[in-house]
């Protein structure tokens, strides 16, 4: 499980983060729902051990184990990967590449490249092309094989329906539900409302770096009032 307790983080000093707790227990989806500028990517870069931006406070505790002071690397380790905004690809090399080029200590749920592909059908089609030879929605889908790939527990999804049309932002709800099923534990970052209540099982609502609403998925009326929908 993981917790968040009181965070605070700042850019310089803009204080983004004040004092946000909540949890993502095992087998669920957690979806973080807010407006741009509400502190949504702050608190998955804070989580991940990413700098900027700065932690000032509060805590995050993996599985009881606190990630303070651990480098991006080391919290990968314990068996948090993240799909970040902008996907972070490498233009040069190939699907195929960007899916070899790591490998887990300890694999427990075998994501050979055979099984990434049979998920991923359009990057077993694309196995040879390079990072910037691929739309954006092929993008998408490679930054979330490559984060499985490190056979993660928790995995952080930043805007993955950002840029999508509307057949790939379904067929991204598809992959997430099915990985859900596998037992992985998500947090999701979004500003689509409808893509996140298909496949959430609890929303946290973030407005000016506080969470101004938890609670279930089911309640869609009042997580768009909170929203301004």
């Amino acid at each position: 499980m993981l917790e968040v307790e009181d965070l605070h983080s700042f850019y310089g000093a803009a204080h983004v983060l004040q004092g946000v707790t909540l949890q993502v227990p095992e087998r669920e989806v957690l979806a973080v729902l807010g407006r741009n500028g509400m502190g949504k990517t702050t608190l998955v870069r804070s989580i991940m051990g990413l700098s900027p931006p700065r932690i000032g406070g509060g805590a995050i505790r993996w599985e009881g184990r606190s990630l303070a002071g651990l480098t991006p690397y080391q919290i990968a380790a314990t068996g948090i990967a993240i799909v970040p905004q902008g996907r972070r690809l490498f233009p040069s090399l190939t699907v195929t590449e960007h899916l070899t080029c790591l490998k887990p200590a300890r694999a427990r749920h075998g994501w050979t490249l055979a099984r990434l592909f049979a998920l991923f059908p359009r990057l077993g089609e694309r196995r040879h092309h390079r990072g910037h030879q691929l739309s954006g929605g092929e993008r998408g889908l490679l930054a979330l094989a490559r984060a499985l790939v490190t056979d993660p527990r928790l995995l952080l999804l930043d805007e993955p329906s950002e840029g999508l049309a509307p057949v790939m932002v379904q067929h991204v709800e598809e992959i997430i539900a099915e990985l859900k099923r596998s037992g992985l534990a998500l947090l999701l970052v979004e500003q689509n409302l409808r893509s996140a209540l298909s496949v959430a099982d609890r929303v946290c609502v973030l407005e000016a770096g506080r969470v101004a609403y938890s609670g279930q998925a089911e309640d869609g009326e009042t997580i768009g009032r909170y929203l301004g929908l």
